[in-house]
């Protein structure tokens, strides 16, 4: 089968082959200069997913010149190039149209060596499975939207979200890992799926172990949920099996479709605490153990309550 990857790679020479990926979207949270920096971040991130280092970067934005200030759209291109400068990428321009809806995210441009591409499809049975951040970012930016999240619950999840992988995937890359995705709008669980659907191997999540935004809970209680979690569990239940004891709640945010999410690691089990250690070290300190590749699901993924 085809196999759906987070970003397109060309090989140049033996040595070299380029990784190019687009993304953009819409306005996640009010302040100009924090969505820059969010969807920067989340479009530079399938390059470090991937293994490799952006280099260069286009702006993408899709403006409405009638009814927004200019001044607006300065502070997200201010937002959205600090990231970039933070990632050591270069601006090379961009394209603008006048739109009804603001949008906005970059087409970038990076290398990676053909032998270093870290690819979705080669976990490998005894792997152990590590994410970088905590999920709940659509269902706090659900409520949010309604005015029923406060101040600490945003400042939360516009960190997280305008946090680069970059370090995250420096260190996956100098301990050596065998396969990496990045969780943004098919959720945890929905991104976990293609790591193994139509292969030979499963997950199991714990539940339990998987880092949340403490705010994600209680407001998937109270029905802030984004439609676009119904849309992933809807999509991929026939792969997914929710075991007894599972938090309901907990289940629902497994789906949340996510922004600007952390990398989903799968490393051999010798290594897994390793990196665990080095991540911290590095300041990606929510990084946690949630699961591990089976050979016996084949294809499936279960989800547990505890380890």
């Amino acid at each position: 089968m085809e196999r759906v990857e987070d970003a397109c790679v060309y090989q140049l020479t033996d040595d070299l082959a380029l990784i190019q990926t687009v993304d953009f979207f819409t306005p996640i949270v009010d302040d100009p200069f924090a969505y820059g920096q969010i969807a920067a971040a989340n479009s530079l991130s399938d390059v470090y997913a991937m293994g490799g280092k952006p280099l260069t970067a286009m702006n993408i934005v899709c403006f409405p010149v009638q009814t927004m200030d200019l001044s607006i759209l300065k502070e997200i291109l201010q937002g959205g190039l600090e990231k970039m400068r933070e990632a050591e990428v270069v601006l090379m321009g961009g394209h603008s149209v006048d739109d009804q809806e603001l949008k906005y995210g970059l087409s970038v441009t990076g290398t990676i060596h053909p032998k270093k591409v870290l690819r979705k499809e080669n976990a490998r049975t005894g792997d152990r499975l590590i994410l970088t951040k905590p999920i709940g970012t659509g269902i706090i930016s659900t409520a949010l939207k309604a005015e029923l999240a406060g101040k600490e619950a945003a400042d939360h999840i516009v960190k997280s979200m305008s946090t680069l992988n970059r370090k995250a995937s420096e260190v996956m890359q100098g301990i050596g890992v065998h396969a990496c995705t990045d969780i943004t709008g098919f959720g945890l669980l929905g991104h976990a799926a293609e790591m193994v659907e139509g292969t030979e191997i499963g997950m199991v999540i714990y539940a339990d172990s998987v880092p949340v935004f403490p705010e994600a809970k209680d407001l998937a209680a109270m029905g802030m949920i984004p439609g676009g979690l119904y849309r992933n569990r809807d999509y991929r239940k026939s792969m997914v099996e929710i075991g007894p004891g599972v938090n309901e709640c907990l289940a629902d945010i497994l789906f949340d479709p996510q922004t600007s999410g952390g990398l989903l690691i799968s490393v051999s089990e010798d290594k897994a605490l390793r990196l665990i250690d080095r991540l911290h070290e590095a300041g990606v300190t929510e990084a946690a153990v949630i699961g591990e590749v089976v050979g016996s699901l084949k294809g499936r993924i279960v989800v547990e309550a505890a380890q």
